[in-house]
């Protein structure tokens, strides 16, 4: 079983996690999501795609309990959970480690005094395109349209990342084999879209390009 990253250890025990999921023939490739609230979304994918290795990070620590429920419950043994701050997690990483990268419906902070406090900045950019592997994927999910033009326009500001919709269905349909969250299901009962942007990392960063 591989070692998880229990919420009391330090992060210098991240790239440990790393070396003993390389060690492991079953584990081809690494996830990551940040914020992943419930757990719900990652405990399903760990479930269905065991021969990837998946990190989680959440500041919540109700969160991370249930989070640690469900690997209890599933007997996962592909997730590491890091309770902390999903940028000290991107900063111990190392770099072309991650295949795809989740960020599910975060904090939008609607106040506009409050915008520098969205995830997605050209810091926190710089820090994804630099653990992504090459081609690899960011997906975020929001129901919140505002975040949505904020994503798009700082990810084109970015110019590392590449947005896959083709037409507007691509943005307003879920990924195939896509396993929801309690949250989402919370939004569309009260009548909120979601939107799903899906990124690809390109060979290097070129600003100004989407």
């Amino acid at each position: 079983m591989l070692p998880r990253l229990q919420p009391d250890l330090s992060l210098d025990d991240l790239s440990a996690w790393f070396d003993d999921g390389k060690a492991v023939p079953r584990l081809s490739q690494f996830a990551l999501e940040i914020g992943f609230g419930g757990g719900e979304h990652l405990a399903a994918r760990a479930q269905s795609t065991k021969n990837i290795g998946y990190v989680g990070c959440e500041p919540f620590i109700n969160g991370v309990a249930k989070l640690l429920g469900h690997i209890e419950a599933q007997a996962l043994d592909n997730v590491c959970v890091h309770h902390g701050d999903a940028r000290d997690v991107l900063a111990a990483m190392p770099a072309a480690s991650i295949a795809v990268a989740y960020l599910l419906y975060p904090d939008p902070w609607p106040k506009k005094r409050h915008h520098k406090r969205r995830f997605v900045n050209q810091e926190n950019l710089h820090s994804l395109f630099r653990v992504l592997t090459p081609d690899a994927y960011f997906l975020v999910a929001t129901d919140i349209a505002d975040y949505a033009d904020w994503t798009l326009a700082a990810i084109r500001a970015h110019g590392g990342f590449s947005w896959q919709a083709k037409q507007r269905r691509d943005w307003m349909t879920p990924p195939a084999g896509w396993p929801g969250t309690r949250y989402e299901q919370k939004a569309l009962a009260a009548g909120r879209v979601p939107h799903y942007l899906e990124f690809k990392r390109r060979a290097a960063i070129v600003p100004g390009q989407l």
